[in-house]
């Protein structure tokens, strides 16, 4: 399960999606996310799904990579589906024990975990297309209006940067222990949910002193480099927007243009 959280990884590949300006991904990635919410109808889902799996297509992403990142949500898809099933008022189709499932639960449950799953999969997009440093600079320069009223805008960046490298460090980590632990008689897969919750403390207490190490050993060799954030520092390489860059802008917001008019115009129910 571990090996299946793609968040925070980069995958190398030469792609048009690949060589696109972080800004520019940033940007899209923003759009996309509230034209998930803000679609209604079944045109504006077909739109989204052909946008969606063109993109992929074109990142030259393999398409398994992707839908493992699924795996370490199943759970959280799992509830948002029963709770909407069960918990929306309309008219009943069936009913098991106090329980009622509605024709607009059913229609909610299908389209939130739709939601959902185009969700992971978009965001996913920018994280294996984008590494850590580009995210960075990209965000920065995005944010960069901001310092002007005193937001460390370079500071949180860096966070960013930082908290998105430690996320593979850390699983890898977390394997590690796992399998140590595992080997010398530790259970985690037995017995009922809070006796699974006892069996994580011996994962848990290496892992968190692993991670305050690593944080202490990364923050000694920033201040050994004289690192002092944002102010007067130059870029190894500086951010150019670039014809694809515009191209990209447009078909972005021309996507975006396109389901607010099936939203308007084609809203049919699901």
């Amino acid at each position: 399960m571990l090996r299946d959280i793609t968040l925070g990884q980069y995958y190398p590949a030469d792609s048009v999606i690949h060589k696109l300006d972080p800004r520019v991904k940033l940007f899209a990635t923003m759009l996309y996310i509230v034209s998930l919410f803000c679609f209604r109808g079944i045109a504006a889902l077909l739109v989204t799904t052909v946008f969606l799996f063109a993109i992929i297509k074109v990142s030259k992403v393999p398409f398994k990579f992707m839908v493992k990142g699924l795996k370490a949500i199943m759970v959280l898809m799992l509830i948002t589906a029963v709770f909407n099933l069960f918990l929306t008022p309309g008219e009943p189709i069936a009913s098991f024990w106090i329980f009622n499932i509605t024709a607009e639960g059913a229609q909610n449950a299908i389209l939130m975990t739709i939601r959902l799953v185009y969700l992971i999969l978009g965001t996913s997009i920018m994280t294996l297309t984008t590494t850590p440093n580009q995210l960075t600079d990209g965000l920065e320069k995005a944010l960069m209006p901001l310092s002007k009223i005193g937001v460390p805008v370079h500071a949180i960046a860096m966070m960013m940067s930082i908290a998105l490298r430690f996320i593979p460090i850390l699983i890898e980590e977390t394997d590690k222990i796992m399998k140590a632990q595992m080997a010398r008689g530790a259970d985690f897969e037995s017995g009922n949910l809070m006796q699974r919750i006892k069996n994580m403390i011996p994962l848990l207490v290496p892992l968190f002193v692993s991670a305050f190490r690593r944080a202490d050993d990364l923050a000694m060799a920033m201040e050994a480099r004289c690192y002092n954030g944002g102010s007067g520092r130059t870029k190894m390489k500086p951010l150019h927007y670039e014809g694809r860059d515009r191209i990209a802008y447009l078909i972005v917001i021309g996507y975006f243009a396109v389901v607010l008019l099936c939203r308007t115009f084609l809203p049919f129910p699901m």
